[in-house]
C-alpha cells in the first residue's frame, strides 16, 4: 500500500492529498506533527532526511520526498485522469503555470511567513538546517505575492481552469497557494474577480475539502 507522510495543517502535503484524491488512489496516511518538531526527530529523519512533508512511500518501497517526485510517480503509475496534461502542448502549458504558481505564488508566501513569524525564528527555510530570518525577504515576498494574484486573475479571464482548458496540477497548486496566503493576511478581493470566480468553482470539488 502506498503511504503518505502528511501533516493535516501544512500546505505542502495538502497538494499531495488532493492529487491522490483526484486520481482515486487508495493509500495509508501517517501524520507528522510539525508543530511539535516531529519532522526533525531521529525517527522521521530515517524516513526523510530532508525533514519535510509530504513524503510518499511507493508500493516498491521507494521513498519520494518532494511534491514534484510524488506527482511524477503518480501520473506515470496512474495516468487517468491526467493531471499533468495529455498532449505535448498541454503538458508544456500546465508545466509552465505549475512552475509559476510555485515560484511566483507559493514560495513568496513561505518567504514572507518564515522571515517574519516569531514561531519561525531560526527556521527561515525548511529542512534539517537552521537559517536566520531576513526581514527584507518578508517584505519582498508580500510584494511578489500581490503581483502574482494580479497575474493569475488576468490568466483566468474567460477560463475555467488555469492551463490547457483542463483541471490539472496547476489548479491544485494554485488552490493550496491561495488558501495558504491567509497566513500572511493576503486574500483575493474585488480586484481579482476572475480569481474569486475560479476559487468558488474549485470549492465544488470534493478533493478541495482535504
Amino acid at each position: 500500500m502506498i503511504t503518505l507522510y502528511d501533516c493535516a495543517t501544512a500546505p505542502s502535503p495538502r497538494r499531495a492529498r488532493i492529487l491522490l484524491a483526484e486520481k482515486g488512489i487508495a493509500h495509508d496516511t501517517v501524520q507528522v506533527d510539525l508543530k511539535a518538531g516531529e519532522q526533525l526527530g531521529a525517527a522521521y529523519r530515517k524516513i526523510n532526511p530532508q525533514c519535510t512533508v509530504p513524503a510518499l512511500r511507493t508500493d516498491e518501497g521507494a521513498m519520494l520526498t518532494s511534491n514534484a517526485a510524488i506527482a511524477a510517480y503518480l501520473e506515470a503509475r496512474f495516468p487517468l485522469p491526467p493531471m499533468l496534461g495529455a498532449t505535448p502542448l498541454d503538458k508544456a502549458e500546465i508545466a509552465d503555470w505549475h512552475w509559476r504558481v510555485e515560484f511566483e505564488g507559493f514560495l513568496p508566501i513561505a518567504e514572507a511567513f518564515r522571515n517574519s513569524s516569531v514561531a519561525m525564528r531560526k527556521r527561515a527555510l525548511p529542512g534539517p538546517q537552521n537559517y536566520e530570518q531576513i526581514p527584507q525577504l518578508a517584505e519582498r515576498g508580500l510584494a511578489r505575492l500581490r503581483q502574482f494574484l494580479m497575474d493569475l486573475d488576468e490568466q483566468l479571464q474567460d477560463r475555467d481552469f488555469i492551463a490547457a482548458q483542463q483541471f490539472s496540477i496547476a489548479d491544485i497548486a494554485a488552490v493550496v497557494t491561495i488558501d495558504f496566503a491567509r497566513i500572511v493576511k493576503v486574500r483575493p478581493d474585488e480586484r481579482h474577480p476572475n480569481l474569486l470566480r475560479w476559487r468558488s468553482a474549485m470549492a465544488q470539488r470534493s478533493s478541495m475539502n482535504l
